[in-house]
């Protein structure tokens, strides 16, 4: 760092924490999607990435068909298209937990080893489906560009946007858990499944509109996505590790766990990835969330599960 002066050192901070910030968007959308299954249901789900990628396809359809078919809409199609990724995935989900999950409950190495089968299949469909090169979608007009609040920090539009829609959709989950009649009985059958079924909640329908919630936004994190890189066959599966270390370090069932360790991941790897050379960057975070754990097993924030 001595090789810089302050006002670059200042400005490099800031360029990285808000490259941080957009990878923070991503990680918490992804994250928020998987807290919701593993947190709530105990379900390992290796296919969680592939959710998301599903709705970046989305997105990247919805583009093509306006552009060829209505190109009037293509300043107002992207809107539409996050909430039809939403829709697409969260039923993929719906359908994935009554063929797959619900057979493969309390057997968590089954259910690892099926949503592992599950990202395979899925993967090899989108090769099949849009082919094996990586493909973006043409964003509207207004996502596009950017703007200088001083002469050396550009900050881009689409950043700001993908933030924006994470800080709307992350309050929407807290409204929907903790104000709605479904979120008491996703969080009843947690705590206690069999006597939320004695009161009447139809808990393995709360089981598959828990996964398909899950799914859906895995699938919004996906429409995002497509405003900061392309979308490629395996996309998801670059992202799954990262999240999976987001819900753990956090702790599982926490949704405030999950925004801060969201954060604190997303701006140590941008932070230390400018300053240490090829992966150190990710290792060096990776090397501080394993002391936490040894210190904390339960993550940053824990919450009961189910047993």
């Amino acid at each position: 760092m001595s090789d810089y002066s302050f006002s670059e050192l200042s400005s490099i901070f800031l360029m990285q924490g808000f490259a941080g910030l957009s990878l923070f968007s991503v990680l918490l959308l992804m994250a928020l999607g998987l807290a919701i299954i593993f947190g709530q249901m105990g379900v390992v789900n290796l296919a969680h990435g592939e959710f998301m990628a599903l709705g970046a396809y989305t997105v990247y359809l919805c583009s093509s068909l306006v552009h060829s078919y209505a190109p009037a809409l293509a300043g107002s199609y992207f809107v539409f298209a996050i909430v039809i990724a939403f829709l697409v995935s969260a039923l993929a989900g719906y359908l994935a937990e009554w063929g797959l999950i619900r057979h493969l409950y309390k057997r968590p190495l089954d259910t690892l080893l099926a949503t592992w089968g599950l990202s395979l299949i899925m993967q090899q469909a989108f090769r099949m489906t849009f082919g094996a090169r990586e493909v973006t979608p043409t964003l509207p007009e207004w996502l596009m560009g950017s703007f200088k609040p001083t002469d050396s920090i550009d900050i881009p539009i689409n950043g700001v946007f993908v933030m924006v829609l994470t800080l709307l959709l992350t309050l929407g989950v807290w409204i929907f858990m903790y104000r709605s009649r479904l979120g008491l009985h996703m969080r009843a059958t947690v705590q206690n499944r069999a006597m939320s079924g004695a009161v009447g909640i139809r808990t393995p329908l709360v089981d598959r509109l828990t996964f398909a919630l899950g799914t859906g936004i895995a699938g919004v994190a996906g429409a995002a996505f497509t405003t900061i890189g392309s979308t490629g066959p395996d996309s998801g599966s670059r992202y799954i590790v990262d999240t999976f270390l987001v819900v753990v370090f956090g702790g599982t069932a926490s949704l405030f766990g999950t925004i801060a360790s969201a954060f604190g991941i997303a701006q140590g790897q941008s932070i230390t990835g400018f300053f240490l050379e090829g992966t150190m960057g990710k290792v060096a975070i990776l090397m501080v969330i394993v002391v936490v754990l040894m210190i904390r097993p339960q993550g940053l924030f824990s919450s009961k599960v189910r047993s």
